[in-house]
């Protein structure tokens, strides 16, 4: 992707880039806001890239929290056309910009941003946020002395924005995305809440806790939350979460043959783990690394994964364990190798790829999402 360092501003760069692709959409306002960005011609390279809009398309959706674009993949996958993006984070932007040629609008809490997003479209996608709601995540708020959940004002609020961009839009669906523990949090009060915002809203909902070890060598489990407009369906679509494949995975099967030596832990770090592990385990905590077997699968990928690859670490015959490196964390997540990852720092990388979602499980609710949906009564 051809760096624009003339293009200063990012919302600016975002309503070219969403214009490019979704002319059709844009009203006077953004073609007298992109006019003096540059001739049309010069940007052919936003074109030219690995995973551009399906040439038939049947649906549009939106991709909010987008993160490097776990749904994007999952619904173009489909048949969908992404007509909106937000994401806040510079980095996740510029991953995202890499590899569909859109620049995701920012923070998507600001009514200057939701003015953007067009009137009508098909699905509303969001992996909200999930720090207020995991297991990590409380504990860390906790010993803070902060809030948690819908108590926290920066990040616990965020699921009242994307309900407030559904009652505006009124999609046919939405497919929302949240770690495990949002279903036990605060003795289930956090998702009673979410669930009776969302039937109020006037849809129906289903969701289930799935595994991404079903698609990946990775377990990791998440809620998929699916809800559709009752309006149109009247609560009695056919929907189904579909059924994990049975298959056998191995991590093996994403690693590298050969990894750059900077990946290989230092005798420093490794002594230290080692250390850290025998103090916990003597006060009978399960706390320590996580050496992987390459004949099974790995614990959960986490967005802290750069510090010190703690949770999955791959043993070396001979020589220290080692980290995955980026593009095996990505493989991990399930992107193919097409997906450009090496357009941020290893450190950003690592950071994306522990805030996505498992591509292939993604792709295989929205499946039945979109199936289920074509199905208008």
């Amino acid at each position: 992707m051809k760096e624009l360092p003339y293009i200063q501003d990012p919302t600016k760069l975002a309503i070219f880039t969403h214009f490019l692709h979704n002319p059709e959409l844009m009203d006077h306002k953004a073609h007298l806001e992109i006019c003096d960005v540059g001739d049309e011609e010069l940007f052919r390279d936003f074109f030219k890239i690995p995973f551009p809009t399906p040439k038939n398309t049947i649906f549009t959706f939106i991709d909010l929290f987008a993160g490097m674009g776990g749904f994007r993949l999952a619904m173009q996958a489909q048949g969908g056309k992404c007509v909106f993006s937000s994401e806040w984070n510079t980095f996740a932007q510029r991953t995202y910009l890499a590899n569909f040629g859109e620049m995701p609008f920012g923070d998507i809490t600001k009514n200057e941003i939701k003015q953007y997003i067009p009137e009508h479209f098909d699905v509303l996608c969001a992996g909200f946020p999930c720090q207020p709601f995991s297991i990590a995540g409380v504990s860390k708020k906790k010993s803070l002395g902060r809030e948690t959940g819908f108590k926290d004002k920066t990040q616990g609020t965020l699921f009242f924005d994307v309900a407030d961009i559904i009652s505006r839009h009124r999609p046919k669906a939405f497919f929302l995305e949240n770690v495990k523990n949002l279903v036990s949090h605060d003795k289930g009060n956090t998702f009673k809440i979410i669930h009776a915002t969302l039937d109020e809203l006037g849809y129906s909902i289903h969701y289930k806790v799935m595994d991404g070890k079903n698609y990946v060598p990775q377990h990791r489990e998440r809620i998929m939350i699916v809800g559709f407009d009752k309006n149109i369906y009247h609560g009695s679509e056919q929907f189904e979460f579909p059924t994990p494949p049975e298959k056998e995975l191995h991590i093996k099967d994403i690693l590298d043959n050969k990894a750059d030596k900077k990946y290989t832990l230092s005798d420093k770090l490794w002594h230290y783990l080692q250390e850290y592990a025998k103090k916990h385990k003597a006060k009978g905590n399960g706390f320590g690394f996580g050496l992987v077997d390459p004949n099974s699968i790995s614990r959960t990928l986490s967005a802290r994964y750069y510090k010190d690859g703690s949770e999955i670490l791959i043993p070396q015959e001979g020589q220290n364990p080692r980290r995955l490196t980026p593009r095996e964390c990505a493989r991990l997540m399930g992107y193919p190798d097409e997906y450009i990852i090496d357009s941020v720092s290893d450190v950003q990388a690592y950071r994306q790829c522990g805030n996505s979602v498992v591509v292939p499980l993604i792709t295989d609710v929205s499946g039945q999402l979109v199936k289920t949906m074509m199905k208008q009564p």
